[in-house]
């Protein structure tokens, strides 16, 4: 090696990139100018030679061998840096040309940085993640992700062989708002990769993207590189005329889904005759025809789909996400549930997406110790533990956290145009008593049980798309008497939209599961949702929680020693479900009265429509819901106590409700 380039060789500097804990790599790598000249460096593991070529002479530059893992540099006689790529001869005799990952700009301005160490970043899925673009002429993909506490952070892939000290992240910000980037030229969509994060302790771990759009099909659980700017959407009137509607004063009557059992295939075997991975399961683009067509012949006007987020097992219902930008991979591509939203709009129906802000899977791939340490959720594990769900709670008082998430909601409305935000488990993020016993909890500084970070993220995200005005609503599964889910945060509401009525739900079909003759002792439970119905904007809930856990179907709930007996009490309940102030919605499968408690790995049972019974139940909430939709009396003042007056509501031994 030349004395020159000898003496500029920062040998400290070359075993941090060596032993690969370089947080700021591009210090040393790609292209430096220097008073001997402009120095360029590079370490390419593998490689048996590698030459500068300057691309606008096509001049080649040999780099010399600086350490035998492969660190290569080369002094160049110039006074101002030029375009250039690198000629590499790797020791099996492939020979390629790339371009220098480490001589481009980050493109993350001082002000993102700012605004995602505050929490107020809205769009950051914008900067965090997979995007391929185009810098300088150069196609390639655009990596970043937070890591605050990392020492080093690399993106692996078959790419580069998963190995980390090829393509290792240069540290942006400070403190809590540091996040890691690089730009890899010559990278395509479809590109699979995770995060090798080597932590304070010297240990490496394999991550998934937090912010990646699109996921491997599971068991594998690699993020896919994918651009979800493609699609052409079709829906303009649509949303234009959601934003100018209010639905408080409209029909909403919504059919709840899950996708994966809704409807499926049977599985196609691979060769070796086992059941090939996916195959049962319907892509979305087929879906949304079948789907748009039976929800518009029954008289729905929304579908709520349970989480179409990324999960990794089918038992979760989707409700542990560890991909929250990502459509699972299960139904297809991104491009493919764009096409679903969007062929729902053309067809009339709203879209409400459930989505899990309360609690995050323990998997090793996924968020928790991210970085080595607790990242997304607390450290202690009395405010960071579901000890019943062995889940972990979010660090909602962490500004990159609530950003995260308020981010990702916004994501699924602005990217897939969903027309409403379903929010789980709200109560367990409001109590940090939720579950637990004395002892596996931390008051909050005043001495109570109330998660005052939840509620402040809450008003927050609500806050934020009130503000937007475009119609789109958030509903809170909120299972207790919490105060003002949906009153005004400046009034001390945590702003939804509408909440789920746990309480009547549970109430009514107590009511309904006892024997006509015994109904009088439990007249309460029929006439008391009146006296709390306009504390909250309600929604009249039959949930997929009401048939699963041995609590069988809607129909198993009713009394009679017969299916049509049976049948006759599950008409009365949705007549009055119908007739009672709030928005509907019924689980998918209990409008025929499906006999089987909710099974997810299997399709719902529509065989069952050629019986009779099951034929009339359908027959008659296609009838009801056609009531409903044409009557504005039924749905016009739901939140208004003039909209409902009890004529009698004392015939408890007769179990006779009279109302207008």
């Amino acid at each position: 090696m030349e004395q020159k380039l000898y003496d500029l060789m920062d040998w400290a500097g070359i075993e941090e990139l060596v032993y690969s804990e370089a947080s700021n790599p591009h210090a040393m790598l790609g292209p430096h100018l220097t008073e001997e000249g402009l120095l360029i460096q590079a370490l390419v593991p593998t490689a048996a030679e590698i030459s500068v070529k300057i691309s606008s002479t096509g001049k080649k530059y040999p780099m010399e061998l600086a350490d035998e893992a492969g660190f290569f540099a080369a002094l160049i006689p110039r006074k101002s840096k030029t375009p250039f790529t690198l000629v590499v001869t790797y020791d099996n005799g492939v020979t390629e040309e790339l371009y220098d990952p480490y001589s481009f700009a980050p493109q993350y301005r001082e002000e993102d940085l700012k605004k995602f160490a505050a929490g107020i970043h809205y769009t950051i899925y914008e900067k965090m993640g997979a995007h391929p673009m185009t810098i300088d002429g150069v196609s390639g993909v655009y990596f970043s992700v937070w890591a605050p506490c990392a020492m080093r952070v690399s993106v692996v892939g078959d790419f580069n062989l998963w190995d980390g000290r090829r393509h290792q992240m240069r540290r942006l910000g400070e403190g809590d708002g540091s996040v890691f980037e690089l730009f890899i030229p010559g990278l395509h969509e479809g590109e699979i990769y995770k995060y090798e994060i080597k932590t304070r302790a010297g240990d490496p771990m394999l991550k998934a993207d937090p912010y990646a759009n699109y996921a491997e099909l599971r068991p594998n659980n690699a993020s896919i590189v994918w651009n979800i700017d493609k699609y052409k959407w079709n829906d303009k009137s649509w949303m234009d005329q959601r934003a100018k509607t209010d639905t408080k004063d409209k029909p909403m009557n919504i059919y709840e889904v899950h996708l994966g059992s809704w409807i499926r295939k049977e599985t196609v075997k691979d060769e070796t005759g086992k059941d090939l991975v996916g195959s049962e399961f319907y892509n979305y683009r087929e879906l949304a025809p079948r789907l748009a067509e039976y929800v518009k012949d029954m008289g729905y006007t929304h579908v709520e789909l349970m989480p179409v987020m990324e999960h990794p097992l089918d038992e979760s219902w989707g409700y542990q996400v560890t991909g929250y930008y990502a459509p699972t991979s299960r139904y297809g591509a991104p491009e493919d549930f764009m096409y679903f939203m969007d062929y729902m709009h053309g067809q009339g129906i709203g879209v409400i997406l459930d989505w899990v802000p309360a609690h995050f899977p323990r998997d090793a791939y996924g968020m928790a110790v991210f970085d080595g340490t607790c990242v997304y959720e607390h450290m202690d594990p009395r405010k960071g533990s579901h000890p019943h769900w062995g889940t972990l709670i979010y660090n909602y008082g962490r500004p990159g956290v609530s950003n995260f998430l308020i981010a990702n909601a916004l994501f699924w409305a602005d990217k897939y145009h969903a027309d409403g935000i379903r929010m789980d488990a709200v109560a367990s993020m409001l109590y940090l008593d939720y579950g637990k016993n004395d002892g596996e909890w931390v008051p909050n500084l005043y001495g109570g049980n109330e998660n005052l970070e939840a509620m402040e993220f809450l008003k927050h995200l609500n806050s934020v798309f009130k503000g937007r005005k475009d119609g789109t609503v958030i509903i809170a599964e909120e299972s207790t008497a919490w105060p003002m889910i949906t009153g005004d945060p400046k009034e001390g509401g945590l702003g939804f939209n509408y909440k789920w009525n746990m309480g009547w739900m549970n109430d009514f079909t107590n009511y309904m599961r006892c024997d006509p003759l015994f109904r009088k002792n439990n007249y309460g439970e029929l006439t008391f949702s009146m006296l709390y119905a306009y504390s909250e904007d309600f929604v009249l809930v039959f949930s997929h929680d009401e048939v699963v856990h041995g609590k069988g179907s809607m129909i198993g709930k009713m009394p009679g020693e017969t299916l049509e007996k049976k049948a006759e009490n599950l008409r009365a309940a949705y007549a009055f479900m119908m007739g009672h102030p709030g928005k509907k919605l019924l689980f998918m499968g209990q409008e025929y009265a499906q006999v089987a408690e909710w099974n997810e790995g299997a399709s719902l049972e529509w065989g069952l429509l050629e019986y009779p019974v099951h034929k009339n139940i359908q027959d008659y909430v296609k009838a009801l819901n056609r009531l409903y939709r044409e009557h504005p009396a039924l749905y016009e003042m739901d939140y208004d106590p003039d909209g409902f007056e009890w004529i009698n509501c004392s015939y408890q031994n007769e179990s006779i409700i009279i109302f207008l």
